[in-house]
Order: C-alpha cells, then sequence, then structure tokens
C-alpha cells in the first residue's frame, strides 16, 4: 500500500466510506474502521469491485481480500492486545449480509469481553442497518447439549458434496 490513499472516496454497497475512515487498501481491496463497531477494532474488509457474494470474485480478487484480511487482523489483533478474533463473512441476505457488497468483518477479542463466548454472534447478526425480522432466529443450542451424528450420516453428506466437484 501507498503511503497516501488513492482514491477520493470508496463504495461499500449504497454507501460512500470517506478516505480519512480507510487505513489499507490494495489495487482489488480496502480496509476500513466501522461506524458501529461490536468491539474495540472492529473494522470491514470489502473488494473495491462491488459484488454481492464471494463467488462473484475473480480469483484475484479472492485471493486479495483474504491476504487483507490476514494482514489487517494481525495489525488489529496487536493494536487492540487481542489474543484472537472472529473472522465473519455474511455471504448473501439469507445469511444475514446487511449491505450488498461482499465483506469481512475482524472483530479482535479480549477475554471476558462476553459473558458467553458465543454471544458475539447474536451481535454480528443484529449489527446491520436494518433487521429482518420476517425469519424466526435460529435456536442453536449450547455444545454440550448437541448430540453428534454418526460417521455413516457424515460420510453420506461428504459423498453429496463430493459428487459436486
Amino acid at each position: 500500500m501507498s503511503s497516501s490513499l488513492k482514491a477520493q472516496s470508496y463504495s461499500f454497497g449504497p454507501f460512500t466510506i470517506p478516505p480519512s475512515t480507510v487505513f489499507y487498501e490494495t489495487s482489488l481491496t480496502f480496509a476500513f474502521v466501522n461506524l458501529r463497531p461490536i468491539v474495540p477494532g472492529h473494522v470491514l474488509i470489502c473488494p473495491k469491485r462491488p459484488s454481492l457474494l464471494l463467488k462473484d470474485l475473480s480469483s484475484s480478487e479472492y485471493s486479495d481480500l483474504w491476504a487483507t484480511v490476514r494482514a489487517v487482523q494481525a495489525v488489529v489483533e496487536e493494536s487492540k492486545g487481542a489474543g484472537g478474533s472472529n473472522v465473519a463473512v455474511q455471504d448473501g441476505p439469507e445469511a444475514g449480509q446487511s449491505v450488498e457488497h461482499v465483506h469481512v468483518h475482524v472483530l479482535p477479542r479480549v477475554g471476558g469481553d462476553f459473558e458467553r463466548n458465543d454471544d458475539i454472534y447474536e451481535e454480528i447478526e443484529g449489527w446491520g442497518p436494518w433487521k429482518n425480522t420476517n425469519q424466526p432466529k435460529i435456536q442453536v443450542p449450547d455444545d454440550a447439549d448437541r448430540s453428534e451424528r454418526t460417521l455413516e450420516i457424515m460420510g453420506e453428506e461428504a459423498e453429496s458434496y463430493r459428487s459436486k466437484f
């Protein structure tokens, strides 16, 4: 990345992102601070070319996006003293995507930031500028309450995917 940002503004779905909020860019990707962060250091990374879904990205865009995520994650974790991060993509409206432009959330995590570690996922789901109230929330039991599947069932599922490649 050059020492000065090149664009006068950046597009993120219908929103214009001012250069003052962008802290890293490549020729294909940019990273910016979040207007409404869930945790301190919650940032977003997205391709410069507006695309709705990950599968819509070219191979170069896809590779560059994830290389940028890795670089940004390391810097943000160090900056915030985090021992890890949640890296999340809501790929499409049914997955909770609130802005119609591929984007990756990096949420640096520190011990004790949520009472239940997985509570962050509810925060991510409700983060966007709108909430989809038409669909019931999926109730996910705690890990201890979920039963394991048999190898046979898992093998059948794997085969159904394997046959598509």
